[in-house]
């Protein structure tokens, strides 16, 4: 396995408007393609979220698609610089859990086909996929204004996390775009750091990311003494809350060595 790249400081991260769009496309097909495939029997399966079965999940998928174009349409903000970072964005996810699961099924109920669905909100995207990745655009947000290159890495943390859920609950094929992985994975490692500020922990998702975190004695040469290592889509389970710590270390998904290589009060991170 290549080396992970160690990852810049939570706060200088900076992600790149073509691979964000390019990302973005990627990700928004491959899901598509996998909802098509759904039978009848399968859009009726558990989805294993609370309460949805994949009708609503593909709903929701089609409402995190919907949402860039719906947030380019409304007005700009009057901020000018951003008030909400992308790791700050994922902390506060959990505050807006109850209203996403009102929204998504009041619009399942209006909704017959959800792939058709999923077409409609690509077909509206489609047109803005500029405009997505403007960096130079504050956009308003329920958690403070941000970048509209920020939002727009937020679908693809979510598009990424609810593929997943797809395929784990149906058994389609999870075809998750490298791009949109990578940039799901160093946010998720990214914002770790900043819930758990230090250095005493390093935790590694090869081949996308590298961080420290965790208040302790830091270490400065060799190897560190408490390390957590897993991969990429082992992480996204673990900091979406879809795979608990203990579950994960005992079916050697992850591997952790040090008396401080416990990340189990930290996650999930994503609600």
């Amino acid at each position: 396995m290549p080396p992970a790249k160690r990852s810049s400081p939570p706060s200088k991260r900076s992600y790149d408007p073509a691979r964000v769009r390019q990302a973005l496309i990627g990700q928004v097909e491959a899901v598509t393609a996998s909802a098509h495939e759904l039978t009848a029997e399968q859009r009726a399966l558990p989805s294993g979220l609370p309460g949805w079965d994949v009708h609503h999940l593909l709903v929701h998928i089609a409402l995190q698609i919907d949402a860039v174009p719906r947030c380019l349409a409304g007005p700009e903000s009057k901020a000018r610089t951003p008030e909400l970072d992308l790791p700050r964005w994922v902390l506060s996810t959990p505050k807006a859990a109850d209203d996403l699961d009102r929204e998504t099924r009041a619009e399942a109920e209006r909704t017959a086909d959800g792939a058709a669905r999923i077409d409609e909100a690509v077909a509206q995207l489609e047109p803005v996929l500029e405009s997505a990745v403007r960096g130079d655009l504050i956009v308003p947000h329920g958690f403070g204004a941000m970048r509209m290159l920020d939002f727009t890495v937020t679908r693809l943390v979510e598009l990424v996390v609810h593929s997943d859920d797809l395929a784990r609950a149906t058994g389609v094929t999870a075809n998750l775009d490298r791009l949109a992985l990578a940039a799901t994975v160093r946010l998720l490692t990214d914002t770790l750091a900043v819930k758990a500020p230090g250095a005493s922990v390093e935790v590694r998702v090869p081949p996308f990311a590298v961080v420290q975190c965790v208040e302790g004695p830091r270490h400065t040469r060799g190897t560190p003494p408490n390390v957590v290592e897993t991969d990429p889509l082992t992480w996204v389970r673990l900091a979406a809350g879809r795979l608990a710590w203990t579950d994960a270390r005992e079916a050697g998904a992850v591997s952790a060595s040090g008396e401080r290589a416990d990340l189990d009060a930290q996650l999930p991170l994503l609600g």
